[in-house]
């Protein structure tokens, strides 16, 4: 029997111990909680990923997005880190992300991630079936698997219509460049048909010039592009040229006169940042090329591409 006033040492400790172990599982599971909890301030260092986060209903997940992140307008309003080539390091670190979000092959944004502790998440979009893919990880990431899975629905479902309505239209051979810097009397930068430019062509009916065996962008020279005299060129850029700048372009083009497409003036200039951004409104890109290929096609209403609670421009 213990005496009064005396205290039970081994059962004391052993409540003490029972409240310690108690403790440390309640501390593991918060931390499991937390480790598990959808990340709140996310920098987005891809445009094609803040559009992503914008069309889930997630863009007020965002600390922190890239000087190239324009649409939707919401995105110009968040705090910028730089751009591809030179992102701020600092101003990542002031913003204090708990995730990180860039391009596969950003391997100094990666180190950079893990040397600061900072998560960070790798993604690739160089084709349609990249884009769906990071559609649905950043779904499952932010818990928004439902949302994510809606999006891509509605993205097939818009890419099926479009390929069904053109199918009786037949197609073209197609030379598609980027129109960044490219001069016709200059090499040429093509896109091929493994990008997901190159897929959303064959999807509007296009035959690409080039083989698959070629790099994604290649050079091309004025023989190559004389020898396969394309039907249509299609040239695409971040900006809408104005009429000086394309009656110019559309000049130089003259000197191959022997190009089918020169002789038929099927000629096309297309500017607007979603012509380079893979992200959700790839399908406006798709009535783009659509209508370049196809003009005797009454064209889409420019949101008719957007799918449902993505944002308008």
């Amino acid at each position: 029997m213990q005496e009064e006033g005396k205290i039970n040492a081994p059962h004391s400790f052993l409540r003490l111990q029972a409240f310690l172990t108690a403790w440390a599982l309640l501390a593991l599971l918060l931390s499991a909680a937390q480790a598990k909890a959808a990340p709140s301030r996310i920098i987005s260092l891809s445009p094609a990923v803040t559009e992503i986060l914008f069309a889930l209903g997630e863009g007020g997940r965002l600390a922190g997005v890239t000087d190239f992140c324009k649409f939707p307008p919401a995105a110009t309003r968040l705090p910028k880190v730089g751009g591809f080539l030179n992102p701020s390091y600092e101003r990542m670190l002031s913003l204090g992300p708990d995730l990180i979000i860039h391009q596969a092959d950003s391997k100094a944004i990666a180190d950079f991630a893990r040397q600061a502790g900072f998560k960070n998440l790798a993604v690739s979009m160089l084709t349609l079936k990249e884009i769906f893919h990071t559609i649905e990880t950043l779904g499952a990431l932010l818990d928004r698997q439902a949302a994510a899975a809606a999006l891509s629905s509605k993205l097939r479902a818009e890419l099926k219509s479009r390929k069904d309505e053109i199918a009786p239209l037949g197609r073209k051979s197609v030379f598609l460049l980027l129109g960044v810097g490219n001069e016709p009397a200059q090499t040429l930068y093509g896109v091929g048909p493994d990008t997901y430019l190159g897929e959303l062509l064959a999807l509007a009916g296009g035959d690409n010039i080039l083989s698959p065996s070629l790099p994604p962008y290649p050079k091309i020279n004025k023989e190559f592009l004389i020898a396969r005299s394309p039907e249509v060129i299609i040239e695409v850029g971040p900006a809408v040229l104005p009429q000086e700048e394309l009656t110019r372009r559309k000049n130089q083009w003259r000197q191959y006169s022997t190009l089918q497409a020169v002789k038929d003036e099927a000629i096309h200039f297309l500017g607007g940042d979603e012509l380079l951004v893979p992200g959700p409104r790839f399908i406006l890109v798709l009535d783009r090329f659509i209508q370049a290929l196809h003009p005797e096609r009454p064209p889409r209403p420019a949101e008719a591409g957007l799918p449902s609670g993505a944002p308008e421009p």
